[in-house]
Formats: structure tokens, sequence, C-alpha cells
């Protein structure tokens, strides 16, 4: 169901709608390009699919594209991003030619014609080859952690990002030593997409009854894609040494995306230690199963995410926003989500997680509170609106020359 921008006074205010269509009117006309790797699976995919109409809707000539790749390719892009991530892994002269084929197709079959390209990702940034002296502009955004880069990692993309006219980074520590302007742009969730719309109760147990889930019990849950730097091996130790404590059950929901050749491996490694147990639900969910997930969130009594590594982790904002109490890996911009004992729960080991899991479970007063504390953090901070905000700030800036004052 697409929204259109009035839909969103109710939750944002009327100001921060004017505010956007403000902008819009100095952006009319322009054409703005999104290139990503995937169109379905991850965050990335998901903002585009609610962020491009809303910027049509403003008079913006925005579209979005997506590379095409062969298994080699997404092998090692994976490879890549686990090393940006900080995993060893050493690079090849194939694997840059690997590279660089694939580039080059996707240079002959996509339309790059626009008046300020915005590509997503260490997957789609050699495109930058198709710039030639002051046709447009090119924005990159990163969306992963690259603060402690694996050796030779940086040095892949390095060459190409530089090229660029503006990068974008979630977080302070992720950016580079770099001679371009860089600028700092959370991500975000949209509160009226199907993942995080209001649900009916009726709605809720509907989506349990058809997943086979009863909820006779307090459901301990993490969504996330099937991928070792989430770390469910790790969740599912966490939760058996509570259980120990309060009688509850587990869900890992997720899946995979068409740029993650990792998936099926970790999932069947997740399966083999979930074994028969009765109460541990282990959810291989399709892309759009926006509804689904949604429903196993505002169903959940405490909602992890123990990531080894992590960009964002817009599922943290996803159950803060749906007033869930949650307990997550303090790495990445996840701290940037929640504070300490107010907001959510910061851990770094599956015992404290684990801790955290009893005494929210024997606490649900406070459980509570934290989850409306979360809740009322991701209402000014993360939601679409904002984001829409500074991305167009950003056209604007690379747009009008770079100038230090943005006028509206």
């Amino acid at each position: 169901m697409r929204s259109n921008l009035s839909d969103y006074v109710p939750v944002v205010g009327e100001g921060v709608v004017t505010e956007l269509r403000l902008l819009g009117e100095r952006l009319a006309g322009k054409r703005v390009l999104n290139v990503n790797s995937t169109r379905m699976g991850g965050g990335v995919a998901e903002i585009l699919n609610r962020l491009v109409p809303l910027l049509r809707e403003l008079g913006i000539n925005a579209r979005w594209e997506v590379i095409r790749g062969n298994e080699d390719f997404f092998v090692l892009t994976k490879n890549l991003h686990n090393a940006l991530h900080g995993t060893p892994v050493n690079f090849t002269p194939r694997d840059r030619q690997i590279f660089d084929q694939v580039t080059d197709a996707n240079l002959d079959s996509i339309d790059l014609d626009a008046d300020i390209r915005f590509i997503h990702d260490p997957q789609p940034a050699g495109l930058i080859k198709a710039r030639n002296g002051s046709n447009g502009h090119w924005m990159w955004r990163c969306h992963i952690d690259v603060s402690a880069p694996a050796p030779g990692a940086w040095e892949f993309i390095a060459p190409m990002v530089e090229r660029y006219d503006l990068s974008v980074f979630s977080a302070p520590q992720f950016a580079r030593t770099m001679n371009l302007p860089q600028v700092l742009i959370a991500p975000s969730i949209d509160p009226l997409s199907d993942k995080n719309r209001e649900l009916s109760q009726s709605e809720i147990e509907a989506v349990l009854t058809r997943l086979g889930i009863h909820n006779d019990k307090p459901i301990v849950t993490q969504v996330s894609r099937f991928d070792r730097l989430k770390d469910p091996v790790g969740v599912i130790k966490a939760w058996r040494m509570a259980r120990g404590r309060y009688d509850c059950q587990l869900i890992l929901a997720g899946g995979s995306a068409t740029d993650d050749p990792e998936g099926a491996a970790v999932l069947k490694e997740v399966r083999e230690l979930a074994g028969d147990d009765p109460d541990v639900h282990v959810l291989d969910l399709p892309p759009d199963a926006n509804v689904e997930i949604n429903a196993i969130q505002r169903a959940s009594t405490v909602v992890l995410q123990k990531s080894q590594k992590e960009g964002f982790g817009l599922t943290v904002s996803e159950a803060l926003w749906k007033r869930r109490p949650v307990i997550a890996s303090g790495v990445g911009r996840i701290p940037l989500q929640i504070t300490h004992k107010y907001s959510g729960i910061l851990t770094h080991t599956i015992e404290g997680a684990a801790f955290w899991i009893k005494q929210l479970l024997g606490a649900p007063d406070f459980a509570r509170k934290l989850g409306e504390n979360g809740h009322n953090h991701v209402r000014e901070n993360f939601l679409l609106t904002r984001h829409m905000r500074d991305y167009m700030l950003a056209f604007l800036f690379v747009a009008d020359g770079q100038g230090s004052v943005i006028r509206i």
C-alpha cells in the first residue's frame, strides 16, 4: 500500500511535511537515480521502496535501478562486505577482474542519465567509471560499518569512492579519510508501511496461527537475515540459558537477500542447532512478509538484536516503534537507537543477553517503560520523513555547487 505525504501528518506533524514540500520545490524536476544491488531483502531495498514514490510526489524525477551480477560477483561482494566489517579476506587480481566485468556489463545495461546519481554500498560503486567530466553529480551511500575494515578491504573500493562528489555514512566512526565531503545520515523506518503500521489483536493472532505459533507463553524474538554477523546461533544459546529460569519460546524470523549467498548455509546451521525443540521457531520468510514480521514483533515479550557487527540495525527501531523492550549488542549504530536501561538494553555477550532476557521477563513494568521510551526516541529521530529531509538537503548540497549554506 502506497502512502501520500499527507498521511504522515498525524504521526510527525504538519510542520515536518511542510518542510519536505518546501525542499521539494527547490528540487522539482531534478532527475535522481538510485542504484543498489537488490530489489527485495534488506534495509536498503525497504527504504528505497518507500522513499522513491514519495520523492516523486514532491516533483522530483526519482527512479531506482538494480545492478545484475553472477554468482562469482555476489560471493566476492559478500566477502568484501565481511572484510569491511573486519573479517580477514585476501583479495586477488581475479577478484578485481570479476568486479570490473560485472560493473562493465551493468554500465552497458543501466540508463545512468540523471542529474544526481545516488549509488548505494560497495556492489555498484564501480559505476562511477561512467563519470565523464561534469555530467551531473555522483553520491555514494555506505550503509555498513567500515570503522575497522580488514587490511585490503577499504583499499579495494577506495579508488572508486574517492571519485564521487559526496559520500554518506551512518555514523562519525564510519567516515574515512578522503578528499571529498562526507555527511552523516541515519537510516529510518516507515511508520505507515505494512511492517510498521498498527495491527489489531485479531490480525496478530491470525498471523501467529498461520505460522504455527501458540501465544501461550512469553515470546523472545530476533528478526534478521540469516547472516553470521547477526549471530542467530548466539541468540539460541542465550535463550536456552534464560529458559532455565522462565518458560518461554523463541522465534528466529528472517530470510535472505538476493545479493547474499551465505544465507542458506547459516539457516542450515541454525536449524541444526534448534533441533526438534517445539519452543524454537525458525522462520525462513519471503522478502515481502512484512505483515508477518510486524505481527511477530508486536506479539513478542522481548526482542533481541545480537549482532556482532551492524551498520545501523533497522530491526531495532522497528521493534522500539512497536513499544517492545529490546536487548541488543552495543555495536555499530545500535547505541544511537538505544540508551542503556532507558530506551532498551545494550549488551556484548551471550551471557549478558541471557541475563537481561531473564530480567525483563521478570520485570514487566520495567520492560514496558523501556519500550515506551524507545518508541518516543524513534518517533523523534528515525522515521522516514527525517530521512527524506536529510537526503534532499544532500541533493541540494551537491546540485548547488556544495555551498556552505542551503537556503530554502
